[in-house]
């Protein structure tokens, strides 16, 4: 071996050995018998879990290809929500056996050229093993939201009531993301909210806790306080002399505030001390700095323009139709929450997952958050039969099919199909089977009988047709998975070099 090829070789066994590092940190995540990993940090705090992308963000990475397969992964959580672990095997199962393809004297440009080909190959045929979810009412939903759910009845039952009251419509809308409608909050009871929750309480414990009827509601997406002068202007007289008419002008706005019938007003920032006295004395519920996101959608849920504090300016009859209604105010002082019910404007579902501890409340909101959004994608783009059936089906297609390819590239359709292995692999090695076994008895069984949903089931250890039994996955997931994994794959194959980059130096 030329010493060119040979550092060659030896950069892409570092890069794999990363990569392999990071499989490992996830892999016996997977399945239903899939353990946790516990991550303690300097101080010796801990978190316990087994979401692989929750692990890969906070396990120490200092390798830049490791970094580098991280950033993919968290890719797939941000567009699909679900099948980071996947994605993450898939993707270290790629460039290991592309490694040692190169090992074995194909060139990277044949192993890079067959990857490419197997993984729109392998999302092609994915797509002909897909069923369309029906409606709403299938049970197929309730099982998605069960399995992507770490098996929790109570979190299935608590999303799909929550897209239920979403509805099909807006499930169906791809700019709307059912996991960010999910909230675990410690020491709540878990429930399914027709409405907001903020997690502020109000501002002073002389305001209203309860509000009921046809509520009067303000959002403020500013701060609630007079506008500034600046400080130069200020040292003047002038500036002064305007700093006082300011302040005045905003104690009279205030009062109209009194006068309009508003009940309630959530607001962006801070809040003036005159502000809360007068409104506090006028019985008006007032909770401060809440968080854009949550002001967004109480807005939208109440019917209530999102208004500057200018808009403070306008008439009274003008300002009052900016302002949105809710049936129903609840506040908790215990957590630190106020629950807006009963909107005027859109509807608008809260998931609230109770748990019992600090320690558990994380994972509690990232499995729910999984199980949205894998109840989302399903309704928009089908179904697959879970426990790795869909994936062994196509990578035996996938064998057959790539014929197609002509010389070495065969070598990197190879990688895909044992990429498409290592989920189904991984599952049983981590319910305690034989893999090499289990693999036969399922490509036998599938191929015996025509039916590609079949596979282990991780109780019993026998093969079954899992999607009659209600182990499904979204098909999107799968397919962004693979996109993903290949992608991955093929940017640390094709790095020839790694050059540290000199230190920024300001001119």
């Amino acid at each position: 071996m030329s010493e060119q090829r040979e550092q060659k070789f030896d950069l892409l066994e570092n890069n794999a050995n990363a990569v392999r590092a990071v499989m490992a940190a996830v892999e016996s995540t997977i399945g239903p018998k899939g353990l946790d990993t516990m991550l303690v940090d300097q101080f010796g705090n801990v978190v316990i879990t087994n979401d692989g992308v929750t692990i890969l963000n906070m396990m120490e990475v200092s390798h830049p290809v490791a970094r580098m397969l991280i950033h993919a992964i968290n890719a797939q959580q941000e567009e699909v929500g679900d099948g980071t672990t996947t994605a993450a095997l898939m993707a270290g199962e790629m460039v290991t056996h592309g490694l040692e393809q190169v090992n074995k004297g194909v060139p990277v440009a044949q192993v890079l050229a067959g990857l490419r080909y197997g993984v729109k190959e392998a999302c092609r045929l994915m797509e002909q093993e897909a069923v369309l979810v029906g409606s709403m009412d299938t049970g197929q939903l309730y099982n998605v939201a069960y399995v992507a759910g770490r098996e929790d009845e109570a979190i299935a039952q608590l999303i799909m009531e929550g897209a239920r009251l979403i509805g099909e419509e807006k499930l169906l809308d791809t700019n709307f993301r059912f996991s960010q409608r999910v909230r675990a909050v410690e020491g709540a009871e878990s429930e399914v909210l027709n409405g907001v929750l903020i997690g502020k309480e109000r501002l002073s414990r002389q305001m209203p806790l309860e509000l009921e009827g046809n509520i009067s509601v303000m959002v403020l997406d500013d701060a609630l306080e007079p506008e500034e002068v600046g400080n130069i202007a200020l040292a003047t007289e002038s500036g002064f002399q305007q700093h006082l008419v300011m302040k005045e002008e905003f104690k009279d706005n205030i009062k109209k505030l009194v006068h309009s019938g508003v009940q309630a007003i959530f607001v962006d920032r801070g809040v003036d001390d005159l502000a809360a006295e007068l409104l506090e004395e006028a019985g008006i519920l007032v909770v401060a700095r809440v968080p854009h996101r949550e002001l967004t959608d109480l807005a939208e849920h109440c019917g209530a323009k999102l208004l500057k504090r200018t808009a403070l300016r306008k008439p009274l009859e003008e300002l009052q139709k900016q302002f949105g209604t809710a049936t129903h105010i609840i506040g908790n002082e215990k957590l630190s929450q106020v629950k807006v019910l009963g909107g005027n404007g859109k509807k608008m579902a809260t998931i609230l997952v109770g748990a019992t501890t600090g320690e558990v409340v994380g994972e509690k909101e990232r499995i729910a958050k999984d199980a949205a959004a894998s109840v989302q994608s399903a309704l928009q783009k089908g179904l697959v039969a879970g426990g790795g059936a869909a994936e062994l089906a196509v990578a035996r297609q996938l064998e057959q099919n790539k014929n197609a390819l002509s010389g070495m590239a065969v070598f990197g359709a190879d990688c895909v199909i044992a990429a498409l292995k290592k989920p189904f692999m991984q599952m049983i090695a981590n319910a305690g089977f034989n893999p090499l076994e289990k693999h036969g008895d399922v490509n036998r069984a599938q191929e015996l009988q025509q039916n590609h949903h079949l596979s282990i089931n991780c109780d019993t250890g026998r093969v079954e047709d899992l999607y009659i039994s209600g182990i499904v996955d979204p098909l999107y997931v799968k397919l962004h998975g693979l996109k993903t994994a290949g992608e991955v794959a093929e940017a640390i194959l094709r790095i020839n070099i790694i050059v540290k980059k000199k230190e920024y130096q300001p001119t």
